[in-house]
């Protein structure tokens, strides 16, 4: 996947009229090597992201350089959702990264349709490390399997074979819980449970009358050692 991008001059707020003219603006980082302050078109950058994802090392082209980099992250408008400007991370092939990589819930829970359960999603994605090119765009999670009420699906539950043999790196316990199946709460043991203030921030629960959901922690990927301090600020 390819991107061409510009260098730019144009910095802090007088970046505004770029998006005027269907660009946003972006920053190049990296270990080692010196800020670019650049700007792409809009359209493609979406077109690129989508098809690549947010993992994908992507090649950005601009003037005679081609660099291999990986989206670190994309600032929005709070209101809006209009892309504010894009952050690149200059990546080496031969070195790994750390990424969190996208669960992706498949199928229908026999112990949700059949048992009246509730399915709660104790996790969104799964943190690795691995060499870019080797970093998979989501892992798949069979619900299917859950049959039962109080039945859960651990990390070491995972397609983690193919992972493996590229040499990837799960930095979560493999004991820990990815989904479970619960009974659906009494009113009163729902109000229990609230008044106890139970912290249930980054969990999802499907199935049954009552629902709630946390916010899914989305991260793009988190480079090893740290980022480079940008000279830009971000304009909002």
């Amino acid at each position: 996947m390819q991107l061409t991008a510009e260098k730019r001059e144009v910095l802090g707020k007088k970046t505004k009229y770029l998006r005027s003219e269907g660009k946003v603006p972006a920053e190049l980082y990296g270990r080692g090597i010196d800020n670019v302050h650049l700007s792409v078109l809009t359209d493609d950058f979406k077109t690129a992201y989508k098809e690549a994802g947010k993992n994908a090392v992507i090649e950005l082209k601009f003037g005679d350089e081609k660099r291999p980099v990986m989206v670190y992250d994309v600032h929005r408008h709070p209101v809006t959702g209009d892309i504010q400007n894009i952050d690149f991370y200059q990546v080496k092939m031969d070195e790994v990264v750390q990424a969190d990589v996208a669960l992706d819930f498949i199928g229908e829970s026999p112990a949700v349709k059949d048992k009246e359960g509730v399915l709660v999603k104790a996790m969104q994605s799964l943190s690795i490390e691995a060499l870019p090119a080797n970093i998979p765009q989501n892992i798949e999670v069979d619900i299917t399997q859950l049959e039962d009420i109080d039945q859960s699906i651990y990390v070491k539950d995972l397609p983690l074979a193919d992972l493996e043999k590229k040499d990837v790196k799960i930095l979560v316990e493999l004991d820990s819980v990815v989904a479970s199946v619960k009974a659906q709460m009494t009113e009163e043991e729902d109000q229990a449970k609230a008044e106890e203030g139970a912290d249930i921030e980054g969990i999802e629960v499907e199935g049954g009358e009552k629902q709630e959901e946390g916010e899914a922690g989305a991260e793009e990927a988190k480079v090893e050692g740290g980022e480079e301090k940008k000279e830009e600020a971000k304009e909002e």
